[in-house]
């Protein structure tokens, strides 16, 4: 008999979670099971973080070699594993530097904190305006939830952080409206995750990058959910051209292992000098050895190409059943990063869907009221996705 249940969780944790009605257990590649040994087809990689699965050989293999060697030195010494991770980071993007957190809200409070530090050194205290975007989400810090342009997570924790100002998604002209000499950042996710799977448009990336260099602002790409092969490529903004100035990444990066970073160039990385910022866990060797093998499969270009040939099939599948069921209004995404936007019938109802999935052996998610998230592991088996897609064709049946 299992000495836990799902009512324990309503005794002895904090509720600001709801969590499922089962408890997983275990988990290998795309399937998860729980307490009662009922198997789950995975389509949420733990919210776009188990990108290789869960308990990938060769990345448990990496964590127990490490385990055995150095987890924890803090930051008064350097490690290797660190240092690998960072020349791995800095091959293969454009960043020249790297600094590593625990999460993506440390990846993100760092990336602003570096921004409006980097402003005052090199044009003095005024220039500290942080534009953001309505419906974005950067973390759950006061920092981070401020920026984030969702009221419901931010308001009633008393006064905010200052000087950020939030502007409709997409909209150019917005951001013209409010962009000046005081401006130190603008902050943006190349695809809105937490609030229905909002592609950015290109021309809107790129209107951002010009605003920003007429303005001496610095452009900040939250990568935390899409980068790391999620789009189908290394980070999205490979796939837009569009090159910031600060990029952070978590989630994935050590497929479920926490670690976040924070990616620069040496000239705006000059401002965070020693003691300016820190951190006690960042930069783990555990954590880090970790993540240089998962950086190793994830940018691998063949890896890339088959999450796009994965997201093809996905789609077209996604397309097929909703011209059998007609529950989807649009369908959206990049790579294996896929909202499908519930018709007005079903407004508010993603949740339902969620459960009765579940109910049905399928994991998946939502990304706000009307809109079913699906961010299966990028290397889902065909097995596994044929699998996944019946149960869901079951849920929507």
């Amino acid at each position: 008999m299992n000495t836990y249940s799902r009512q324990t969780f309503d005794q002895v944790m904090i509720q600001n979670y709801a969590p499922a009605d089962f408890i997983p257990v275990k988990g290998k590649g795309c399937r998860v099971w729980d307490q009662a040994g009922r198997e789950y087809i995975d389509f949420t990689s733990g919210i776009a973080v188990n990108a290789l699965g869960h308990c990938p050989d060769e990345i448990v293999a990496v964590l127990k070699q490490q385990g055995e060697t150095l987890w924890h030195s803090s930051n008064w010494f350097t490690n290797e594993p660190a240092l690998a991770l960072a020349g791995k980071l800095t091959d293969k993007t454009f960043a020249e530097r790297v600094m590593f957190v625990n999460s993506g809200a440390e990846a993100n409070e760092a990336a602003l904190k570096l921004a409006r530090r980097y402003a005052f050194d090199h044009f003095g205290a005024q220039k500290s305006k942080i534009i953001s975007f309505k419906q974005s989400f950067h973390g759950r810090t006061l920092f981070t939830v401020s920026v984030g342009g969702q009221a419901k997570y931010s308001d009633g924790f008393g006064p905010k952080p200052a000087d950020i100002v939030h502007v409709p998604f997409n909209d150019l002209a917005a951001v013209n409206a409010v962009i000046d000499d005081h401006t130190c950042a603008v902050i943006v996710e190349p695809i809105q995750g937490e609030s229905g799977v909002q592609p950015a448009t290109p021309a809107f990336l790129q209107g951002l990058r010009r605003l920003c260099d007429e303005n001496n602002a610095l452009l900040i790409f939250d990568e935390v959910q899409t980068g790391l092969g999620r789009t189908g490529h290394f980070y999205a903004y490979m796939k837009y051209g569009v090159t910031p100035d600060i990029l952070t990444s978590a989630k994935a990066l050590a497929n479920g292992f926490p670690i976040g970073a924070m990616m620069t160039t040496d000239n705006i990385a000059a401002s965070f000098t020693p003691g300016v910022h820190g951190t006690t866990f960042g930069g783990n060797p555990l954590a880090c050895a970790v993540a240089a093998k998962v950086v190793d499969i994830l940018s691998a270009p063949e890896f890339l190409a088959n999450v796009n040939r994965t997201s093809a099939q996905f789609i077209a599948a996604l397309n097929s059943l909703n011209q059998k069921y007609a529950r989807f209004k649009q369908i959206r995404g990049e790579g294996l990063l896929i909202g499908a936007e519930l018709i007005d019938r079903y407004r508010g109802k993603a949740a339902d869907f969620v459960k009765k999935a579940a109910d049905n052996g399928l994991m998946i998610l939502v990304a706000g009221p009307n809109v079913l998230r699906f961010a299966p592991a990028l290397n889902i088996s065909a097995e596994e996705l044929t699998l996944g897609l019946e149960r869901l064709e079951e849920t929507l049946r």
